[in-house]
């Protein structure tokens, strides 16, 4: 998959260090997850609330990845990422040494969890803008696969909780952010090819076009899934099968873990196959995993499987929207991903949200991951629509001149 042609196309230092800043970001992003078990029960939180505690930051960081997005394309992804994470860094550290001391406080910190969300809309075109057409689905896939954090902070904070306390934990998390942040500063570097800066509302200007909302739409169910699920998990499995908050912990990693490691697995499908076909697949896989885990599995191991297979779908389906992203919009990249990621956590606030209204309201959780699954079969049925004008249209050069496969 990593061939001679790719690792001399970009550059791989960039490439590693938008890994791992993005890792670490989404670590801290869904961190209220994990942790959501102990914090509920310090609280008295009931399932609604719970519901909205891991929602925040994930509305939060799809608002900032539309300013994100825009700095990128102004100032320049890396300028842009530093100052994201001394922001997140200065947020947890104040956050730790004044203490949470409500639920609103919980809210106020997903806020600020929010800014590390918003690393997806940096570190994807800080990767992109190295590398060719040709490459673009592995390259994305790569740093995109830095949703593993989110299983990092599933594997470790619940025990890190039960151990220091939720509270510490909080704080410990800027140790490896500040690890993240000096590889960044030292290794990550702008491609020499990024546009000159624009007036501001000129970037808005993709808004006008009809592929902008159809990405959007599409990135909404693929990773508003993925980090729906990622941030809900924990407390589903203690919840519907009476796990512990560690070994629930265990198993959302082990999903988070299948769906992260695919993206890049997809965005290569993507490269050989095409973004359009692979993603139709997704979808039907997306739909069918769940609809499957909306109903009670009789074994927990069995609603791992499922939640499993779920997961790689849309993980693969991230990995794919980004392979026809830069596509369409190559100069723009900056403010369109910022655009699509936005949508991708508005998906992952609905989710999350919805799974904690339906248990409030129902006891279950089965009306939330049905509407969700409702929303896949609407993407498929978008996607072929709009495919045939895509192939059309998209394919430029005399490089690609019959073969549409890409798209």
């Amino acid at each position: 998959m990593l061939s001679r042609s790719f690792l001399k196309a970009g550059h791989t230092p960039t490439l590693l260090s938008a890994f791992l800043y993005f890792d670490l970001s989404f670590m801290v992003w869904v961190i209220l997850g994990p942790l959501g078990v102990a914090i509920a029960k310090d609280f008295a939180l009931d399932a609604a609330q719970k519901g909205l505690m891991v929602a925040v930051p994930v509305l939060a960081g799809a608002l900032l990845r539309l300013a994100a997005g825009v700095l990128v394309d102004h100032i320049g992804p890396k300028r842009t990422g530093i100052l994201a994470q001394l922001v997140v860094l200065a947020g947890l550290s104040a956050a730790w040494f004044l203490g949470v001391h409500s639920y609103h406080h919980v809210l106020i910190l997903g806020v600020v969890l929010g800014v590390a969300g918003a690393s997806f809309a940096i570190a994807l075109p800080l990767a992109s803008r190295w590398y060719p057409p040709e490459h673009q689905g592995l390259a994305l896939g790569i740093a995109g696969a830095g949703n593993s954090g989110t299983a990092l902070a599933a594997l470790f904070a619940p025990g890190l909780a039960q151990a220091y306390g939720w509270n510490n934990v909080i704080g410990l998390a800027c140790l490896p952010l500040l690890v993240a942040f000096v590889v960044f500063l030292i290794c990550a570097k702008d491609a020499p090819n990024r546009p000159a800066p624009k007036a501001l509302g000129e970037y808005l200007d993709v808004l006008k076009t009809a592929d902008a909302w159809w990405l959007m739409l599409l990135y909404g169910v693929t990773f508003g899934g993925f980090v729906g699920l990622s941030s809900s998990l924990t407390i589903y499995f203690n919840a519907e099968y009476g796990l512990s908050p560690v070994t629930a912990g265990f198993f959302t990693a082990a999903c988070v873990f299948a769906g992260s490691f695919i993206r890049p697995v997809g965005g290569a499908i993507a490269d050989r196959f095409g973004g359009v076909r692979t993603l139709t697949v997704v979808y039907m896989l997306a739909a069918l995993g769940l609809a499957l885990a909306s109903f009670h599995a009789p074994s927990v191991w069995i609603a791992l499987l499922v939640l499993l297979f779920s997961m790689m779908a849309l993980g693969a389906g991230n990995g794919a929207v980004f392979q026809l992203a830069p596509q369409r919009f190559g100069k723009e990249i900056g403010v369109v991903t910022g655009l699509v990621g936005m949508t991708g956590g508005v998906g992952g606030f609905y989710l999350a949200a919805s799974l904690g209204w339906a248990k409030q309201a129902t006891g279950s959780y089965q009306a939330g991951l049905l509407a969700f699954a409702g929303l896949a079969l609407i993407a498929l049925v978008c996607l072929t629509g709009v495919k045939a004008r895509w192939r059309r249209t998209w394919i430029a050069g005399p490089e690609a001149a019959g073969s549409p496969s890409r798209v």
